[in-house]
């Protein structure tokens, strides 16, 4: 007869508890285990497989309508025979590489990478829950979560990006609805998550990038949460994971104070007017971020757009001022990194004739701000003439006028005329005086793609990633090769996998292909007895 899984668990115990007693009241007591043994092979073990992969009261069924209490009655009853728990733990395995399959399926279909990153916490919350209250924690199916969640992780190339970006967007402010206890018991989940990784390298160049924009546009929710996030990752990795990641908010830190001395000079040098800070200082209101060239993921700025007077005037202060205290340094503008705030004013002509002043904050990006302020000199300019007179790369051009002229129609304070998405050389861009807004403070967003990299700039990055491996085994095999002398190909091979998979999994071939550049410039030598074997020439 078919009963459901509760009501067979439960009757089986039972019949084997009556057993029990009744060897021990009528049988010599050498008898009781023997034939508690008869009844478990009769009642579970035979069964055992039935019971397990009954189509709607087997495991699989259990899992999916969350019957934590009859899991765990099935898991009591199946640890008394061997292989019980066995059985019970591949069926477990298998219901979660079906979740996993479909969620990774899925993901071309999830708009928001978030919401990807968070089911997968979900499921992984679901199993932690049937690991405590159904399974006892035991190790075998803890270890079988573990796995199961490794694959499925590694399964997608994208989860490394991914995951940095759900970090990056609970890290930001105005993320309302967490408090600091709930944001704690995110990280560490996403930490979970991250050991997962095998490609943790990749993770550790998309998370630098993304902590990096939070630091340099004011958007960390707090440095305490993001040197928690830091520390726990230095716990899983070691210090040189996040070495560079602590030297960011080392220049952060030091930068503050460079500021706050600077303007602390031009606010005693006010009363000269000589003095060319306090000049720049009237007018403009500079905070500047020195960054470590080694420090920061972010590509330079190879040509240096033409500044705003006033705003070029106040950086040259700086300068002046900084090498005073740094002698030797050097620094560069990158321009591509900052922002600024503009006071603009919006002469609206009404019917009657009569002309009213708007008074805005344009939130913009440093190309956004020197293409405004351009118009400052003339009412109208060409497309072919910014370019000549703001000297902004044309990419990161058309980028800062489609915003601010085609962008959110809240957000349009130029007009562009014709009115298309396209960029030709004789397109006119002129103020719109009618531009309105509920807002005193109005944020210009950059024309940007959709949340995460694009196809080309994932090639990219990959390709960074690439290079910089080539470097890691190469260093990982001379390292062995200096302390061995000479070693066995296959056993070279082992020792380098297990030296770097902490960061990434390197393929035999990439290790082989390594260890032949090496060969070519004399790191190392085959042994002329054996070819299989290597020589380390110091």
């Amino acid at each position: 007869r078919r009963v459901r899984e509760a009501v067979v668990s439960t009757q089986s115990t039972g019949r084997i508890k009556e057993e029990a007693e009744r060897a021990k009241h009528y049988l010599d007591s050498s008898s009781e285990g023997p034939i508690t043994g008869v009844v478990e092979r009769e009642l579970i073990s035979v069964h055992m497989k039935t019971i397990v992969e009954m189509e709607n009261s087997g495991v699989v069924y259990m899992l999916r309508n969350d019957k934590q209490e009859d899991l765990r009655c099935m898991y009591g009853l199946l640890a008394r025979v061997d292989e019980g728990l066995s059985c019970m733990c591949n069926a477990m395995k298998v219901y979660i590489r079906e979740c996993g399959k479909t969620l990774v399926d899925s993901e071309g279909d999830i708009s928001n990478t978030i919401a990807y990153v968070q089911s997968l916490l979900d499921l992984k919350e679901r199993f932690d829950l049937f690991l405590k209250n159904s399974f006892c924690n035991d190790n075998m199916f803890k270890q079988a979560i573990c796995s199961e969640f490794e694959d499925i992780q590694n399964q997608n190339s994208k989860s490394p990006e991914y995951l940095s970006l759900f970090i990056d967007d609970k890290m930001k402010k105005g993320n309302k609805g967490l408090s600091e206890q709930e944001l704690e018991r995110v990280l560490d989940q996403t930490i979970v998550l991250f050991k997962f990784l095998q490609d943790k390298d990749i993770f550790e160049r998309y998370y630098k990038q993304h902590l990096a924009k939070r630091l340099l546009n004011n958007r960390s929710i707090s440095d305490d949460a993001e040197k928690n996030m830091i520390s726990k990752l230095k716990t899983e990795c070691g210090c040189q994971f996040t070495c560079k990641l602590e030297g960011m908010f080392k220049d952060v830190n030091i930068s503050n104070t460079v500021n706050e001395n600077f303007k602390s000079k031009c606010k005693n040098r006010s009363g000269e007017a000589s003095s060319s800070a306090a000049s720049s200082g009237s007018t403009v209101d500079l905070n500047v971020r020195v960054l470590t060239t080694g420090y920061w993921p972010l590509p330079p700025c190879k040509i240096v757009c033409n500044l705003p007077k006033e705003a070029e005037m106040a950086f040259k202060s700086f300068k002046k001022f900084y090498l005073e205290d740094y002698n030797g340094r050097q620094l560069n503008l990158q321009p591509h990194l900052g922002h600024a705030d503009v006071h603009a004013n919006f002469n609206h002509r009404k019917e009657g004739g009569e002309v009213t002043t708007k008074k805005h904050i344009l939130q913009v990006s440093t190309y956004q701000m020197c293409v405004l302020m351009l118009f400052n000199r003339q009412v109208t300019y060409k497309y072919k003439d910014i370019v000549v007179e703001s000297n902004i790369p044309e990419k990161e051009l058309k980028r800062a006028l489609l915003s601010l002229s085609v962008g959110r129609v809240q957000q349009r304070v130029l007009l562009k005329s014709p009115k298309s998405r396209d960029i030709t050389g004789d397109d006119e861009f002129s103020v719109n005086d009618q531009f309105s807004s509920k807002l005193f403070r109005v944020k210009i967003q950059t024309a940007l793609g959709s949340k995460g990299e694009s196809d080309p700039e994932r090639q990219e990055t990959r390709q960074k990633v690439d290079d910089d491996r080539k470097h890691e085994i190469e260093a990982a095999i001379v390292r062995i090769m200096k302390a061995r002398k000479e070693h066995e190909h296959n056993v070279l091979i082992t020792e380098v996998t297990g030296l770097l998979k902490s960061r990434f999994l390197p393929s035999p071939s990439s290790i082989k292909n390594r260890i032949e550049s090496l060969i070519e410039r004399e790191y190392l030598v085959r042994s002329p007895n054996d070819r299989k074997v290597y020589m380390y020439l110091a």
